[in-house]
């Protein structure tokens, strides 16, 4: 019952695009208020994506198995939590809770932007219909989430082990409510580019889209960054995985246009920039949608494999991205660089440069990303790109682009000058010392780890200062630019400083090290509703005498039979201590993999800190 009701509710939504486009261009013309049918149609929509939803939702807590996306990802005995999680952890699922923030954020604009013009918001509504009625026939013909199973099996297949986890269960809506928060960005700046209303009460309007959007996904990127940190028993925050990339790439894109944004509210340039990296930002997570269904990226994150459904996206991708490109070149009108001049050092010039920065970081993982993919169409082989191809080439950029995020908070707009930038160099100079007092210490690149601290260091006591002398003004900046820098100086540390020991151990073996012991004292088993653990005791005793126990788990899941190696994590403000055990095949032996990963914590703090500044700017009291 619950499957066809969400089918009809499905059909039912996509009927009410249809009603949508007729009376927004019935209305387009008439110079009144927007038509409350409008309104009331996009709202039956939502409603009715909410319903088919919430069916799905009851079909995987019902354990209703003549629905074929309830069978191929849930199981009798798995914890209510995850039942309800899997309704996303799935293709089919994942897809409707896009379809449902769509119609979320269609809804909330038309609310929110009640004062904007009328045709604007007509417009912007229906390029948001557009992919709006797009995934509901991807949903229809492709991906549909209630096909029905005759006769209807027992039992289901489960859903990977891997995927059951709490942070992964709220990864996936927090990370949607950033990829599709863009889709509003998109269709915002079609609309006003079509109108020519790109200008600063447009960026005004925007400018809470593409923090919603940007807050959103810096924070699912850190879940699933802590996810697979401690799931997948790697030891490490990223790994360059190509699913990882297709999210990074559309924030880098979001960070710059959130930057220009702020320029264009300020003075009326850089307004190419905005439509292109409004465009830019939909396309790439679209991408990422592509990439990930597809089936042709190597991932564990990958959940797809089904050349009819990635054909699809690709033909709705290129649509969009053609039409985009159309309204671009034959609507949009370059503002006039005569009555705008740029003063080569000043705030929008400092941004302007670290646009060029961000563009090349993003170029970097796009070819990285996308590179193995086209080797292995044409010439049938296959590579992986790892962390030596990114660290080559961004490395040497990332320290100009640290001194110049330095530099250009520091700045005014239209004219600055450097006059009372004493503590510039003073920063400078304490960075530099500091940096080589560290670096000769360890045994390392002394120029190349030199440099790095030292435009690290430098730009994390410059946004310290910046956050305390400045107290309540640009409190947003200060605390988003504050938390980058002490992420880019605990990834920096947690590099340099990390150490991992990998051995086989017996129960009531040691392992000595000249820093510490690892002693394997004994296994115990225990058996939960879905998986059957076995928990090894680790007793760690350091040089200096100080003990702690370790409890690795391995996981034998029922359903499907699959053996997952749950890690155990101590932390504290300076370092994890991180163990995780495999057995080894017709032998007594288990693998031990004992790492030392410090400032870890400062890591996730960091990002907190960042997304945390956008939330400030979101919800400040406007003066």
């Amino acid at each position: 019952m619950a499957s066809l009701l969400g089918s009809y509710s499905l059909f039912f939504g996509l009927c009410c695009s249809f009603f949508i486009f007729f009376y927004s261009l019935k209305d387009f013309n008439v110079y009144n208020k927007l038509d409350k049918k409008i309104l009331s149609f996009t709202f039956l929509q939502f409603f009715f994506v909410v319903v088919s939803f919430i069916c799905l939702v009851l079909s995987f807590i019902n354990s209703d198995f003549s629905n074929a996306t309830v069978f191929n990802h849930s199981h009798t005995t798995k914890p209510l939590f995850y039942k309800v999680s899997g309704t996303w952890g799935n293709h089919e699922g994942s897809l409707l809770l896009w379809l449902l923030v769509l119609t979320l954020f269609i809804l909330l604009f038309l609310i929110k932007s009640s004062k904007q013009p009328k045709k604007y918001i007509i417009l912007t509504l229906l390029f948001q219909q557009i992919i709006i009625i797009g995934f509901f026939v991807f949903l229809l013909k492709t991906s549909n989430p209630f096909s029905h199973i005759f006769p209807v099996p027992k039992e289901g297949l489960g859903l990977n082990p891997i995927l059951q986890d709490p942070a992964l269960a709220i990864h996936p809506p927090i990370l949607y409510l950033g990829y599709v928060g863009s889709s509003i960005i998109f269709s915002s700046a079609l609309a006003a580019t079509t109108l020519n209303y790109i200008s600063k009460e447009w960026a005004k309007d925007i400018k809470n889209w593409v923090l919603i959007s940007w807050i959103f996904l810096t924070l699912g990127i850190l879940l699933g960054s802590i996810w697979a940190y401690y799931e997948l028993g790697w030891g490490g925050f990223w790994f360059w995985d190509p699913v990882e990339n297709v999210s990074l790439m559309p924030w880098l894109a979001l960070t710059t246009l959130l930057h220009c944004i702020l320029v264009l509210e300020k003075r009326l340039i850089l307004t190419s920039w905005a439509v292109i990296l409004s465009i830019a930002t939909f396309t790439l997570s679209m991408s990422g949608t592509f990439l990930v269904r597809s089936g042709i990226l190597n991932s564990v994150h990958t959940f797809a494999n089904d050349p009819q459904r990635g054909l699809f996206i690709l033909i709705f991708l290129f649509s969009l991205i053609f039409m985009s490109l159309f309204i671009f070149l034959f609507f949009h009108k370059v503002e006039n660089k005569n009555t705008n001049p740029f003063f080569w050092l000043s705030k929008e010039t400092s941004i302007l440069i670290n646009n060029w920065f961000m563009m090349y970081f993003l170029s970097v993982i796009l070819i990285g990303t996308i590179y193995p993919i086209f080797l292995e169409v044409l010439s049938s082989e296959k590579i992986s790109v790892g962390p030596p191809f990114y660290n080559k080439l961004i490395i040497p950029f990332l320290v100009p682009f640290l001194f110049a995020m330095m530099v250009g908070p520091k700045l005014k707009w239209i004219k600055s000058d450097l006059q009372n930038k004493f503590h510039l160099v003073l920063f400078l100079i304490i960075s530099f010392f500091l940096s080589i007092f560290i670096v000769s210490k360890l045994d390392i690149n002394f120029l190349n780890n030199t440099i790095l601290f030292t435009a690290s260091f430098y730009l994390f006591f410059g946004s310290l200062r910046d956050l305390i002398i400045n107290k309540f003004k640009n409190l947003s900046q200060g605390i988003a630019h504050f938390g980058f820098s002490l992420l880019i100086l605990s990834i920096l540390l947690n590099s340099i400083f990390s150490t991992e020991v990998i051995t086989n151990l017996k129960i009531g073996e040691t392992f000595q090290s000249e820093k510490f012991k690892i002693k394997f004292e004994k296994v115990d088993y225990k058996n939960e509703q879905n998986f059957q653990a076995i928990i090894g005791k680790f007793e760690i005793e350091n040089i200096d005498g100080n003990s702690l126990t370790l409890k690795p788990e391995l996981r034998i899941y029922n359903q499907p039979n699959i053996v997952t190696s749950e890690a155990d994590i101590k932390t504290n403000l300076y370092s994890d201590k991180f163990i995780t055990m495999n057995m080894v095949q017709n032998q007594d032996y288990f693998n031990i993999r004992y790492q030392i990963k410090p400032y870890m914590i400062w890591i996730w703090i960091s990002v907190l800190l960042i997304s945390f500044g956008g939330l400030h700017s979101l919800f400040r009291k406007k003066i």
